[in-house]
């Protein structure tokens, strides 16, 4: 979370002229509740089965770039879906940053509700870190601009499509 894959999804969708989809909103408009009322309502564990089952809905798209939520890629078997699928990107930055980011959205992050989020975002990375690095491509967001980003993410594609040739 706040590491940008919303806007850096959506700009690399255009640079490659493919479509964009961020999961978080595909599940609002197919539930029709926001992500906050189904942690509330619902439970984390019913939000990560309604990901599990809609990363393996849309993986079986082509032409797509597909922003997932930090926890999607944490589940073997889509993990496992997304890799085989084709290049996954992980977008990194500073905890400091990523609370930085998510503070100008109170209330929209139901992981980071309570106290020290801080810290909560430093133990989220710490669990999530070894998992993250499976994905063959890693850009660094922070202090960038999303045009910047975007630019090494195509170039990096490319490296990962000879690397496959």
């Amino acid at each position: 979370m706040g590491v940008g894959k919303s806007r850096i999804g959506r700009e690399l969708a255009q640079a490659l002229m493919l479509h964009f989809i961020d999961l978080d909103r595909y599940i609002e408009r197919r539930t029709g509740l926001s992500i906050p009322e189904i942690f509330r309502h619902l439970g984390e564990r019913a939000f990560r089965r309604m990901e599990k089952e809609m990363v393996a809905e849309l993986a079986n798209k082509d032409f797509l770039v597909l922003a997932l939520g930090g926890g999607s890629f944490m589940d073997p078997e889509t993990r496992s879906r997304l890799l085989a699928r084709g290049p996954v990107v992980a977008l990194w930055a500073s905890p400091e940053t990523i609370l930085e980011r998510v503070a100008r959205k109170p209330g929209q992050r139901p992981l980071l509700e309570g106290e020290e989020p801080l810290e909560r975002i430093r133990r989220l990375l710490k669990e999530r870190e070894p998992l993250y690095r499976e994905a063959p491509i890693h850009v660094l967001t922070e202090g960038r601009r999303p045009k910047e980003v975007v630019e090494e993410i195509v170039q990096e594609l490319w490296k990962y499509a000879r690397r496959r040739a």
